[in-house]
């Protein structure tokens, strides 16, 4: 089928035909079903006059308007019907039977009416049987008569244009009905002047139960038809009749109509009359297939309609009832059902459309860079996919396209988006579009509505998909909401800024009181992080300035050392610098945080340290969010082992009092260990608690004695701490720590501790740890040929994570290793990085365990003071290495 309109928009000989692109898998379930209809109707005992058997006989797809219903049914038609259809449809599987396609389009614009849907069908049918049907035929000159005096029924639907398109069999048919019954009645006169006379002879001649009318008696419900008063509620039984003769056409003459209902939803009106019609119609058409379109699901199954429907509820039709269960069902049909959502084109089917949408000479006029922006905006939808092909011949009448031009939406996709709402449907639409999914709930607080049934309506809606296993069910089509938030509003009803700055101030309230009660009842850091996704996002694009329960869920966020992303990490182009975000509200600047907290474990430390001072230096935070940005630049200078800084910053949290002050004393405590004071940092330890993490900090400074009883012993109370407090990030730290002590002392059960360390790792985005957990690995093999090498590689990966305090913890590890195998030079070389490494006088200590481990003297003075004297420590450290030698002889 040509485009016109892009045909008529351009002075070149541009090939603009419409673009069908592969519907398969619609196609497939079109002719599974069509071919059980077959088989059903066909049966032994079917019976088309049944009224009570449950309907089977019909197939809907619905979905967003532009999605390419109406393309589809086009399609469906041409290819029932033997005309062109795509090569990956494959054959029909209904041969020997003849199939009739009746494509009737509902859409307000065509002005179709009920009168006109039987008329259709019925004219298509003069067509395809050649012949009279009595019973209907008769029976509809009665209702024409009666409603439509003075005007002929072949005039009618010339005007109409069924003429045009069946030809004029029917009006022909209708006469010769009329005449074979008058002379079957013996009847005087002309018959096309006395309809009246013969249908009410008819009528007693059958009740009468004459002979003459034999052929019309097996139709019971024929007699009652002709007797009542001719009017659109009789005419809408008519089909029953239409039904019955087609069930005793002669074999030769035997016919399968299916008829697509496209636009369904433009039956929609207050007391929904024109619907309640063509169910009846579908209803008493048992022997024809239906593939009805429309934007919405049919509700016929929902027995709350029972009164405005003859057939309602999930008995009468139990392909259109929802499948019931304690997880409610997608919003795509499960298996069996006869409801499907037509579904969004793939980015391959949307270039594939837009390649073959406008050619010339043989070539894709629209270019691959321009098709890629156009696919990415469009989310799939085909409408958007036509918009941007009539805005190329545009531009193009003036200029060459270029894919900046069109990186935007269109104000049509929101005109026909909101076309068929109501006006509370169209408020929560907008105040939705400002969340990237919600539930009833939060759709019914955003809009600041007090009742829910306007949200429940719209997610009824196909623009709303739904996934009933996500946190938050519901969510906009992407080309729909990109449309409300990006284009151009020109309805009468469209929001001011004012209006989108209240709707998501109570955005984020809503998702703050939906978090703080759910945690009341059951922490759940799946939805604080989902709550600080959306929260997050929506403060800072709308320069909301009172950040509210987002300070007090930033806290929680952090509380635990779990690191999932808040917000997407901005990509550049290759080789070029992420440019720095603009911090000009408290919002950004709390999203900035947030993002360098979490980031840090894919950056260098020097990035997160740069990144949180450019947020201090703002002024923006409150002071809480400073201490907290504070207190992680604290712990970056740390990582980078730059401890003065840290020192200053610590100590400046901890003297605040605030609620960082026990993680900060807990940073000075080790930080004191660092630089070799142990009786410092376990004079801390009584005063840090649960909060400063006090069993962490005692087991470091234990392992660090060579004491492992005391070490597993400290880190197996704070590892049962953490599960106390459900702290999975605490725990999964304590528990590399629980193997990094065994892994001196016992490489067995350091082994089955790590395993399990990487287990609880798993998820939690904590990278300095992970690495620590391959540090341990070396430990645990050292003495085996492989840790020379692998400690190269894992240096290798430090360096880039910068986290240069972990190379220290490798070259422990190889001092170990060398000890362990009398490797003197290996050792002393060893022994000579260590120095280097702690020249700054952080892990010095270090230096003194690898003198320890080979028995050899310290070349001076040590500034390290222990918990225990010297000696006790080097014996500790140097029985660690003759255990793991005899481990080595003798395999135990």
């Amino acid at each position: 089928m040509a485009d016109l309109r892009a045909l008529f928009s351009s002075n070149d000989p541009i090939d603009a035909s419409e673009a069908f692109t592969n519907r398969q898998g619609q196609w497939e379930l079109v002719a599974t079903a069509l071919a059980e209809h077959l088989r059903h109707v066909t049966a032994p005992g079917f019976d088309p006059a049944d009224l009570e058997a449950p309907r089977t006989h019909l197939i809907v797809f619905h979905g967003v308007g532009g999605v390419g219903k109406s393309t589809l049914m086009r399609k469906l038609e041409a290819a029932l019907g033997g005309g062109t259809r795509p090569a990956q449809w494959g054959e029909p599987v209904w041969d020997g039977h003849r199939i009739l396609p009746v494509r009737i389009d509902l859409a307000r614009s065509a002005g179709t009416t009920f009168e006109d849907v039987v008329l259709t069908i019925r004219a298509a049918l003069a067509t395809a049987v050649a012949r009279p049907l009595p019973a209907f035929d008769i029976a509809l000159r009665r209702y024409w008569e009666a409603q439509h005096p003075g005007d002929p029924l072949d005039a009618y639907l010339e005007r109409g244009g069924l003429v045009s398109r069946f030809g004029k069999a029917l009006p022909q048919q209708t006469q010769a009905a009329l005449s074979d019954v008058a002379q079957a009645l013996l009847l005087p006169g002309t018959v096309g002047s006395v309809v009246g006379e013969v249908t009410g002879a008819l009528a007693g001649a059958l009740r009468e139960r004459r002979q003459t009318v034999r052929a019309l008696a097996g139709c019971a419900r024929l007699g009652p038809l002709l007797e009542t008063e001719p009017g659109l509620e009789t005419l809408s039984f008519y089909p029953h009749l239409l039904a019955w003769e087609l069930g005793r056409l002669p074999d030769g003459k035997k016919v399968t109509p299916v008829i697509l209902l496209d636009t369904f939803e433009d039956t929609a009106d207050r007391h929904r009359d024109l619907e309640r019609l063509l169910q009846r119609l579908v209803w008493l058409m048992p022997n024809c297939f239906f593939v009805i379109s429309g934007r919405s699901r049919l509700q016929w199954a929902d027995p709350a309609l029972h009164g405005q429907f003859d057939h309602t509820g999930p008995t009468a039709w139990p392909g259109l009832a929802t499948v019931p269960g304690p997880v409610p069902p997608p919003r795509h049909s499960a298996p069996g059902g006869r409801q499907h959502l037509i579904g969004d084109l793939s980015p391959e089917d949307c270039d594939d459309h837009l390649a073959r949408r406008l050619v010339k000479d043989g070539r894709p006029l629209i270019g691959p860079e321009v098709r890629a922006v156009i696919t990415a905006r469009s989310h799939g939808l085909p409408l958007h996919l036509d918009l941007a092909a009539s805005r190329f011949l545009e531009i193009r009448r003036v200029r060459e396209p270029q894919p900046a031009d069109f990186d935007h939406t269109f104000p049509a996709l929101l005109a026909r988006a909101l076309s068929d709402l109501t006006a509370d449907e169209r408020h929560v639409l907008r105040s939705v579009s400002l969340l990237d999914a919600f539930d009833l709930d939060l759709a019914t607080r955003a809009a600041g509505l007090t009742h829910q049934a306007p949200a429940r309506r719209l997610t009824e809606r196909p623009i709303v998909t739904e996934n009933p296993y996500a946190l938050w069910p519901h969510h906009l089509h992407g080309a729909i909401r990109s449309a409300l938030t990006e284009a151009d509003d020109h309805t009468e009803d469209r929001w001011t800024p004012a209006d989108w700055h209240q709707a998501a101030t109570r955005a984020l309230a809503a998702l703050g009181d939906q978090w703080a009660t759910t945690t009341a009842l059951t922490p759940s850091r799946i939805l604080l992080v989902a709550c600080l996704r959306q929260g997050l996002r929506l403060a800072r694009d709308h320069r909301l300035t009172d950040l509210g329960w987002l300070t007090e869920a930033a806290f929680v966020y952090t509380d635990d050392s779990v690191w999932e992303p808040l917000t997407p990490p901005t990509v550049p182009p290759a080789g070029a610098r992420a440019p720095e975000p603009a911090l000009d509200t408290p919002a950004d600047a709390l999203a900035e945080l947030l993002t360098a907290i979490t980031r840090r474990q894919h950056e260098h430390r020097r990035r997160t340290a740069d990144r949180l001072t450019t947020v201090l230096d703002t002024g923006l935070l409150p002071s809480e969010l400073t201490e907290m940005a504070l207190y992680y630049r604290a712990k970056a200078y740390k990582d980078l082992s730059q401890n003065n800084a840290a020192r200053a910053g610590m100590q400046q949290v901890s003297e605040t009092g605030g609620r960082l002050a026990p993680k900060a004393r807990r940073g000075l405590a080790n930080l004191a260990r660092l630089a070799g004071d142990f009786p410092t940092a376990l004079a801390a330890v009584p005063a840090l608690g649960w909060k400063g993490r006090h069993h962490r900090v005692l087991g470091d400074i234990h392992w660090s004695h060579a004491d492992t009883a005391q070490a597993v012993a400290a880190f197996e109370a704070g590892r049962a701490e953490a599960e106390q407090h459900s702290a999975v990030g605490e725990r999964a730290m304590t528990q590399v720590r629980l193997a990094l002590a065994l892994s001196f002392a016992d490489p067995a059960r350091a082994g089955d501790e790590l395993a399990l360390a990487h287990q609880l790792l798993n998820g939690l985005d904590q990278r300095s740890n992970t690495l620590l957990a391959q540090v341990v690995a070396l430990i645990k093999d050292a003495g085996t040929d492989s840790v020379p090498g692998r400690a190269q590689h894992l240096n290798t990966d430090i360096e880039a994570a910068g986290l240069p305090f972990l190379h220290r913890f490798v070259e422990l590890a190889l001092a170990f290793h060398h000890a362990v195998r009398s490797e003197d030079q290996d050792l002393a070389a060893t022994i000579d990085r260590l120095r280097e490494l702690t020249a700054t006088g952080d892990f010095a200590y270090f230096t003194d365990i690898a003198h320890y481990m080979a028995a050899l003297p310290l070349p001076g003075p040590s500034t390290t003071r222990w918990t225990k004297s010297e000696d006790d420590v080097r014996t500790a450290w140097r029985g660690l290495v003759h255990a793991r030698q005899e481990h080595l002889r003798t395999g135990n």
